[in-house]
């Protein structure tokens, strides 16, 4: 089976999210007034090939724990949908 995946990295909470307080800084100069807790992250999409959903789910967490994401200071969503067939 293939599965279309969507891996949503994003900063611990407590860790400084520079990137995210610059935009947050800024979004009142620009008009956009009340907004806070802004924080960034990083979306990573691709398809996997695995026996089934569950197989598939534990491929990607070893990715993430492994080379996707850095576990300590991120955390990770992961999100599968069946990929639509190919031909």
């Amino acid at each position: 089976m293939r599965f279309e995946v969507r891996v949503e990295v994003r900063l611990r909470e407590g860790v400084a999210d520079p990137q995210g307080q610059t935009i947050e800084r800024s979004l009142p100069h620009l008009g956009f007034a009340g907004v806070s807790g802004v924080r960034v992250g990083k979306s990573i999409r691709f398809v996997v090939e695995a026996a089934d959903e569950a197989a598939a789910r534990a491929e990607v967490e070893d990715m993430c724990a492994r080379f996707l994401t850095n576990p300590v200071i991120e955390d990770s969503e992961v999100t599968l949908t069946e990929a639509a067939p190919v031909g």
